[in-house]
């Protein structure tokens, strides 16, 4: 069973991150102090690592690209929403490490330049990706990076739960029982849409539950104020 087709390139619901970004067109909020500090400072340490803050930014609005197109360009990157983009980040850069180690899940050349394709394609252009670049002070070998490591994390954590996904015939059927008012189509007709349901329900609650006994037993600090646990 491959994974349910909701799953992509931007397949950013690790850890539930999405949900403290804004939405692309929405509403946007002033930003926080956060966005308008100039000087690069250490945000985080993981597993040995440095992440600063200008690279936080940087991933952060390449995740909010992904999810939501060139109009989620100019959205405010406040303290929520970094923090959110940090969760995915050290999710992450945890998994590649540990893939590393054992030389496992490589990012094909091919697939990278797949979804750089896709990234200036929500952009707009070529010219609105070096614009983009230009703007973070980041070449084209550093958006890469980012895209395979996103890339290497979504195939790493869909190896270890992809096959305990898998929903039977038995669950599909008891939940159209269980709830028959909301499929006046039938069960035939609605048994696709039933199974992807429960198939996504269940590979986030996996997902969740394999990113956080990788993170158990990463060695992540956490620098920056905003950044700690419990800082919101």
């Amino acid at each position: 069973m491959s994974p349910p087709r909701w799953l992509g390139a931007d397949t950013l619901w690790l850890a539930g991150w999405l949900s403290l970004m804004p939405a692309a067109g929405a509403a946007a909020a002033p930003p926080s102090s956060v966005e308008g500090r100039v000087a690069d400072r250490v945000v985080a340490i993981i597993e040995g690592q440095v992440l600063t803050l200008s690279e936080l930014r940087f991933e952060a609005r390449v995740a909010l690209i992904q999810r939501g197109g060139g109009q989620a360009l100019d959205l405010p990157l406040d303290e929520d929403t970094l923090r959110g983009a940090l969760e995915l980040i050290i999710n992450q850069r945890v998994q590649v490490l540990n893939a590393d180690r054992l030389q496992a899940f490589p990012a094909e050349p091919a697939e990278v330049q797949a979804r750089l394709a896709a990234f200036q394609a929500a952009l707009g252009g070529a010219t609105a990706l070096k614009q983009f670049l230009a703007r973070h002070d980041v070449d084209a070998q550093g958006l890469e990076q980012v895209l395979a490591r996103g890339l290497r994390a979504e195939r790493i954590l869909d190896s270890r739960i992809r096959l305990r996904a898998q929903v039977g015939e038995t669950e599909v059927r008891r939940h159209y029982e269980q709830h028959t008012e909301e499929y006046p189509e039938g069960y035939e007709a609605a048994r696709a849409t039933i199974r992807e349901k429960l198939v996504r329900e269940r590979y986030g609650a996996l997902a969740a539950e394999e990113l956080a006994q990788v993170r158990a037993s990463a060695q992540v600090r956490r620098v920056a104020p905003f950044a700690r646990e419990g800082s919101r």
